[in-house]
């Protein structure tokens, strides 16, 4: 399996732990990641706020880059991932928008290439691949999968699982031999990035997402966003202030837990990199 890999902004500053697992699991389970070259900036999260030209144009030359590589992209960041998945969709279904970003970039667009999620692609394994090179199953451990609003949102965009109770991550994180725990706040609105403009609403939103994961009994929340587990993982000490709670409860990266269960060292994966410390999984683990 061979994809053109789009890591994104983020992924190459404040999640590069997400970035250094993935492609250590990757590199394990057979996946090879080739990164676009000079790829840039997709235009999550205010491009389509700003202008529909521009939401589309700047996915639209990361896609034809990663045509010219003759390669399918995969993208671990729900935001990244759904900027992209829309900009091909678009440019397939209306030819006058095709016609328009063709102009303003230079580049047309051949509608040869598919964009799916990093998650998507670690599941389209066989099961038997996966099982076969666990480890280090992750029996002791209860999680809960918090998708957030982007990742199966909308479902005429992402339209790979349930946007309301989807079951993707849960099932692979089973199929590592972790006790995925039900709860009603899997796809529930963490703040993105109101954080920085109205910190209050984000702290009262994480707030409630991390009251719901604790009272389900969960060790660690698991994601597949950069932004959702920067406001989960970073704000907690906030929260915690705020509400006069007592949260430590660790935020991890799907590819994270994968990466343990296939015996992958955790500093190769990132664990030395969260800000509520994830010591307490690793004892359950390792």
């Amino acid at each position: 399996m061979r994809y053109a890999y789009y890591p994104g902004c983020s992924l190459h500053a404040t999640a590069r732990e997400y970035d250094q697992s993935t492609r250590e699991v990757c590199g394990a389970l057979g996946i090879e990641l080739v990164e676009i070259p000079d790829w840039g900036c997709c235009g999550a999260t205010s491009a389509h706020s700003t202008s529909h030209l521009l939401s589309v144009a700047l996915p639209a030359r990361n896609l034809a880059l990663a045509g010219s590589m003759g390669l399918d992209i995969t993208v671990p960041c729900a935001a990244c991932y759904q900027r992209l998945r829309y900009a091909q969709i678009e440019l397939e279904q209306n030819e006058a928008v095709r016609e328009k970003v063709a102009r303003v970039t230079g580049t047309a667009y051949d509608s040869k290439v598919d964009v799916k999620s990093l998650l998507e692609v670690v599941v389209g394994l066989a099961p038997e691949t996966l099982k076969s090179k666990i480890v280090r199953p992750l029996d002791a451990l209860k999680a809960v999968c918090y998708y957030g609003c982007l990742l199966v949102r909308p479902p005429r965009v992402t339209g790979f699982d349930d946007p309301e109770d989807p079951q993707i991550m849960d099932n692979l994180l089973r199929t590592c031999g972790a006790g995925v725990l039900d709860w009603g706040y899997k796809t529930e609105c963490c703040g993105a990035s109101m954080g920085i403009s109205n910190e209050e609403v984000t702290l009262k939103l994480v707030r409630d997402i991390l009251r719901v994961a604790e009272k389900a009994g969960a060790d660690c929340l698991v994601t597949a966003c950069p932004l959702c587990q920067n406001n989960l993982d970073s704000r907690q000490t906030h929260v915690n202030r705020a509400f006069g709670a007592s949260f430590e409860i660790p935020v991890l990266y799907f590819t994270q837990l994968i990466g343990l269960a296939l015996g992958i060292e955790p500093g190769r994966l990132g664990f030395n990199s969260h800000f509520v410390p994830t010591d307490k999984i690793l004892k359950l683990i390792t």
